[in-house]
Formats: C-alpha cells, sequence, structure tokens
C-alpha cells in the first residue's frame, strides 16, 4: 500500500466520526432538515478533520498531518 492510498485512508477515518456525530447532533438538537443536515455536518467534518498528506522527501515518501487543535505539522 503505497502512502498516497495510506494518506487518503487516514483523512478518511479523520473525517467519518466527526461527520456521524456531527449529524447526530444536529438531527437532535437543531431544527435541520433536508440536505441542511448532511451538508452542515459536511462542512464542520471538513474544517475539525485532520488533514493528511503524502509528500516526497529526500529520505523518500511521508506522510504528514496538519489538525486544526494541534500547532504546526507532524510528520506522522
Amino acid at each position: 500500500m503505497t502512502n498516497k492510498t495510506k494518506a487518503l485512508l487516514w483523512n478518511f477515518l479523520g473525517f467519518a466520526p466527526i461527520f456521524i456525530i456531527v449529524y447526530f447532533l444536529l438531527q437532535r438538537y437543531s431544527g435541520l432538515t433536508g440536505l441542511w443536515l448532511p451538508f452542515t455536518s459536511f462542512i464542520v467534518g471538513t474544517i475539525v478533520a485532520p488533514k493528511f498528506q503524502a509528500v516526497k522527501t529526500r529520505d523518500g515518501e511521508k506522510i504528514f498531518m496538519k489538525w486544526l487543535f494541534m500547532k504546526g505539522i507532524k510528520q506522522f
């Protein structure tokens, strides 16, 4: 499995739980209905989820992570 594939999977695993949690919280505690509910959950999940990216360096391809709640960029 390449690092690009791993980065894509990590992005999904970071986004999916946040999307599901926000979706059900909005469904329960807000008045949103129809397409507004998943659309709002998608926007919140996109902003809050960590971002992973595979980058080629001198030492080979590595995965880096950036997250709203962490300072700087971390090698993963």
